[in-house]
């Protein structure tokens, strides 16, 4: 994994974090109902730091290989628009991603946490995953969070490019009652 002045450097550069849901957003179980419904669970803290980043303009957007009305729930609370789930090629969407945006990777940053994630991860600019990611995902990061999936690990990375960009102490001072 590189240094940490690497990651921060990494980081200063970003300007959309993408995430997969299952196993990043969520813990990767998914509750199947009787009636073919199915339910996750989403942390309260990585939804506060998508909300942050959208307010200090870092894009955030969802990339997931299945199609859940539960994810487009979620990105409709959270305010994320750029969605993409049900997709077969997690690169060849990324791809229509950075083309739409106009954005080189530099400027992007990836959380996944299996091996269909590692096409996009070798791309970008600063790569993540959650503690409980897959062995040879955490093998070739530049990030790991200490959270798990599903229970903070994109706010820690959230929290992470806004401290290296200079913009937490804006977010604290908002809460604190305090303009900059």
């Amino acid at each position: 994994m590189p240094e940490v002045t690497d990651v921060l450097q990494r980081a200063k550069r970003i300007k959309l974090v993408l995430f997969d849901v299952d196993g990043v957003l969520t813990d990767g179980k998914i509750l199947l109902h009787a009636d073919g419904a199915e339910s996750k669970q989403f942390d309260i803290k990585d939804g506060t730091g998508i909300v942050l980043a959208q307010r200090a303009d870092i894009r955030i957007g969802f990339l997931s290989a299945r199609l859940s009305p539960a994810t487009q729930q979620r990105a409709t609370q959270l305010g994320v628009t750029l969605l993409h789930q049900g997709v077969k090629s997690k690169i060849e969407t990324y791809d229509q991603i950075v083309d739409e945006l106009l954005l080189d990777d530099e400027a992007i940053a990836y959380m996944g946490d299996d091996i269909v994630d590692l096409a996009v991860l070798s791309r970008v600019g600063l790569a993540a995953a959650p503690a409980d990611a897959a062995p040879d995902v955490l093998a070739r990061v530049h990030w790991v969070s200490a959270a798990n999936g599903g229970a903070g690990a994109a706010r820690g990375l959230i929290e992470l490019i806004l401290r290296a960009q200079g913009l937490w102490e804006t977010v604290l001072l908002e809460y604190l009652g305090q303009r900059v």
